[in-house]
C-alpha cells in the first residue's frame, strides 16, 4: 500500500480549510485517512499552520510521498530538513546533538522571517487605517469651513436687506415727525 501525505478539504465554500493527513494513495480527497498530522488555514495572512513534526517525519522514514502543496508545507514546518538530518544520523555523517541543533537554528530563524513579516502586515494595516484617518479629517474640516462659509454668506446677504430697511425706517421717521409737526399746528 503506498501512502500519501496530502490535504484533505474541510470548511465551507470560499473558505477553504485543510487538514494534513497521512492516507492510502488510493483513498478519495476527502475520504478514510490513516493519520491526521496536522491542519492548514490559507485563510489568515500569512496562512496558519499547525503540524505535528514528530509524526509527519515518521511517515516520511516510512516512505510516505507527499503531494506539491504538502510537500510545501512540511518544507516550511522543517519537517523535510528534519528527514534529512535523520538521514544523515543513520548514515553517521551527523550526531543527534548537532541534527537537534541544526533544526533549532533553522526553526528559530524560521521564526524570525514569520514574525518580522507579521509585523510589516501590522504596520501596513496601521499606515493604511492612520492615511485614511487623516484623508477623513480633511475632509470633515473642509466640509465644516464650507459650511461655516455658507452660513456667513447666508447672513451677509440677510445684514444688507435688514440694514436696507433700518435705513429705510430711519428716513421714514423724521419724515412721519413732520408730518406729526404739521397736523398739530
Amino acid at each position: 500500500m503506498s501512502v500519501k501525505i496530502r490535504l484533505q478539504r474541510h470548511g465551507k465554500k470560499q473558505k477553504p480549510f485543510y487538514w494534513v493527513v497521512a492516507a492510502d494513495a488510493r483513498s478519495k480527497r476527502d475520504g478514510k485517512y490513516l493519520e491526521k498530522i496536522g491542519t492548514y488555514n490559507p485563510n489568515t495572512n500569512p496562512a496558519t499552520i499547525e503540524l505535528n513534526l514528530d509524526s509527519a517525519v515518521k511517515w516520511l522514514h516510512n516512505g510516505a510521498q507527499p503531494t506539491d502543496t504538502a510537500k510545501a508545507i512540511l518544507s516550511y514546518k522543517g519537517a523535510l530538513l528534519k528527514h534529512h538530518l535523520d538521514g544523515g544520523i543513520r548514515k553517521g555523517a551527523l550526531t543527534q546533538e548537532q541534527a537537534d541543533a541544526k533544526l533549532a537554528a533553522w526553526l528559530e530563524a524560521k521564526a524570525g522571517k514569520v514574525d518580522a513579516k507579521k509585523e510589516g502586515l501590522t504596520k501596513a494595516q496601521a499606515d493604511v487605517k492612520a492615511k485614511a484617518l487623516k484623508a477623513e479629517q480633511a475632509v470633515n474640516a473642509k466640509r465644516l469651513a464650507d459650511a461655516a462659509q455658507a452660513e456667513a454668506d447666508a447672513i451677509a446677504a440677510a445684514t444688507p436687506a435688514v440694514e436696507e430697511e433700518v435705513v429705510a425706517e430711519a428716513e421714514e421717521a423724521p419724515a412721519a415727525e413732520e408730518n406729526n409737526e404739521a397736523t398739530e399746528a
